[in-house]
């Protein structure tokens, strides 16, 4: 045992001795402060406490669904059965009727709850750890020691939630629900890493931008703006979706922030340039015709006409972000197949060949690998003769 060398006769430094050899001694001694006895090093492991055969074989009785609760204590150094039901209504009615009662204001135990659903090993089970404020600190080390070797004995596998709880608010049928919640709500997160998942957010907001540039890539420096789109407009597009229509042509109201229908006139590929007004944006979609390799195709084309600087910058800006929202609800939520985008400003480019190329492009399959030059032609002359190093000296030559 460790002491002290010096003992002042202050009444704190008598107090700090004291709290000395509590805390250092192994074997149980009386605490300062509430005169219970203070548990041993022991406590913070395994007691070594085992179940009782009884309880073992109610265990294997329970698990087979025949009872609604359990009730586990501590006496004599063993685990034993304090009480038991069997079930009366679902377990969320029976919850607070079975529970409650067995809840002692000075006694710890273990509360063992079945609920309805199963998985693999059978009923899924509650395990409830009870340990009131006022219980004496010996019987709460003791009981938190033993709580392993509880769930151990019934058998980890039935175990779908376990509950601590302290006064009555944490066990009740509220308090599990709020325990659920919390489970499966997101982790909390430190101040940094809210900080950083706020900028990702931001950063999402703001600006898309590519990093594959070529010929067929089209910027987008903002995220779109979703205008509705009138019923008219949605009715038509369900039309050409059933092919019973090939051509409908839509605008903006940018007064009402909508998406209007102008008209679904029979449109052939031939007619379509003149489809195209040359002072307004508009945007279309055309059941495309056509036969390619043999085979007839009925290809939904959407064309962008946007006519230079004709029109405003507003109207510029406003048709270029509702673009994509539009493109998404025809796409994802009508499900309505576009084969291929295009933008054009001008509606004499949409001819025929033009139309077929942009969506039958041409694969260049072969590339021809680099020819390597040929050498030079004939004779490159006689090959140098090299004399030896061990002949050199002798002055033969080879």
């Amino acid at each position: 045992m460790c002491r002290p060398q010096l003992v002042a006769s202050s009444s704190a430094s008598r107090w700090s001795w004291q709290r000395l050899r509590v805390d250092v001694s192994i074997p149980r001694r009386l605490s300062a402060d509430t005169g219970a006895k203070a548990a041993p090093r022991a406590m913070s492991h395994q007691t070594g406490i085992p179940a009782t055969r009884e309880l073992k074989d109610f265990f294997a009785k329970a698990r087979g669904g025949s009872i609604r609760i359990i009730k586990v204590i501590i006496k004599d150094e063993q685990l034993v059965l304090g009480a038991c039901s069997a079930p009366l209504k679902s377990w969320d009615v029976d919850y607070d009727h079975f529970i409650l009662p067995l809840l002692e204001d000075m006694q710890p135990c273990y509360i063992l709850y079945r609920l309805d659903t199963m998985n693999a090993q059978g009923y899924e089970w509650l395990y409830i750890s009870w340990s009131p404020d006022h219980s004496p600190v010996r019987q709460k080390m003791l009981y938190a020691a033993t709580r392993a070797t509880v769930k151990k004995e019934f058998g980890g596998g039935h175990i779908k939630d376990e509950l601590f709880g302290t006064i009555e608010e944490d066990i009740c049928f509220s308090g599990y629900q709020k325990y659920v919640t919390s489970c499966s709500g997101p982790a909390p997160l430190t101040s940094a890493e809210e900080e950083l998942k706020q900028i990702k957010i931001n950063e999402d907001k703001v600006i898309q931008v590519k990093t594959e540039i070529s010929v067929e890539s089209k910027h987008q420096t903002m995220q779109g703006i979703a205008f509705p789109i009138q019923e008219s407009a949605i009715k038509a597009l369900l039309l050409l979706k059933d092919r019973k229509i090939n051509y409908i042509q839509l605008k903006l109201d940018i007064q009402k922030e909508t998406i209007n229908l102008v008209h679904t006139d029979p449109t052939e590929v031939s007619d379509l340039s003149r489809r195209i007004p040359n002072n307004a944006p508009r945007y279309h979609f055309f059941l495309y015709k056509h036969s390619h390799e043999g085979d007839y195709l009925e290809s939904i084309v959407f064309i962008y006409s946007m006519p230079g600087y004709k029109c405003s910058i507003k109207d510029r800006m406003l048709y270029s972000s509702c673009k994509g929202p539009l493109l998404e609800v025809v796409e994802q939520q009508l499900k309505l197949q576009v084969i291929k985008k295009l933008e054009i400003d001008d509606g004499g480019e949409l001819t025929a060949n033009f139309l077929y190329e942009e969506v039958h492009p041409k694969q260049h399959a072969f590339k021809q690998a680099f020819a390597k030059p040929k050498g030079p032609a004939g004779k490159r002359g006689m090959k140098r003769i090299i004399r030896g190093p061990g002949n050199t000296e002798n002055g033969e030559d080879f």
